[in-house]
């Protein structure tokens, strides 16, 4: 986004039972700013983008998140961006990305901590939706060869077992592996550009 440029929404997440509103804003050449807000709260938060490199239809950003839900968490993403180009009338179109993302959750809904490391990816078809589909691993909670298999259970004694992935209630806890899932869908609902300052002009100095 170019300095003063403002893109704002609605999206939805497996995190939050309810939809959250997001607004961005570009506050330099290279950077811009975000805000989510939650319904009630759950889905709120801030993140911070830099623009790192950038070359014809790429570029890399790196992206820094706090977030506000059950498990409130820090995220640490670093983003590889691609514009579809036509091959034949060279049209840009959509865009994909993908991403490695660190996660810490300092104070779960058990009140044990995560660390989760993880890759992502997303797409934006056209100008009015996106979406984004993740997961992320916590190495101590499990280990990720039983990622697909139902069966796992921590055995007492074992390194895994201070790190149960439901709370007594049956809610996934902090280490689940369900916590790791990430999937959300971006509607956009308006874009508007920063308007461009002319430059003064100067009148030429006349002889004395």
């Amino acid at each position: 986004m170019a300095d003063g440029d403002v893109e704002y929404g609605y999206a939805f997440s497996v995190e939050n039972v309810f939809p959250y509103l997001w607004y961005r804003k570009g506050i330099s050449k290279r950077s811009d700013i975000g805000v989510r807000v939650g319904l009630p709260i759950y889905g709120s938060g801030l993140d911070y983008s830099r623009l790192l490199y950038e070359k014809e239809n790429k570029w890399d950003m790196l992206n820094l998140a706090w977030s506000l839900n059950p498990n409130y968490n820090y995220d640490f993403t670093y983003y590889k961006f691609r514009q579809r180009q036509n091959k034949k009338t060279g049209a840009l179109g959509g865009t994909a990305w993908t991403g490695i993302r660190f996660m810490y959750i300092p104070k779960g809904i058990s009140d044990k901590t995560s660390t989760r490391i993880g890759f992502l990816f997303g797409g934006k078809p056209g100008s009015k939706l996106s979406y984004e589909i993740g997961y992320f691993h916590d190495f101590s909670s499990m280990p990720i060869s039983y990622l697909f298999k139902s069966d796992f259970e921590a055995k007492e004694g074992d390194r895994f077992y201070e790190f149960p992935h439901t709370t007594k209630f049956g809610l996934p806890s902090e280490n689940s592996r369900i916590t790791g899932f990430s999937l959300q869908v971006f509607f956009n609902l308006g874009y508007s550009r920063a308007e461009k300052k002319e430059p003064e002009a100067v009148e030429p100095e006349t002889e004395q």
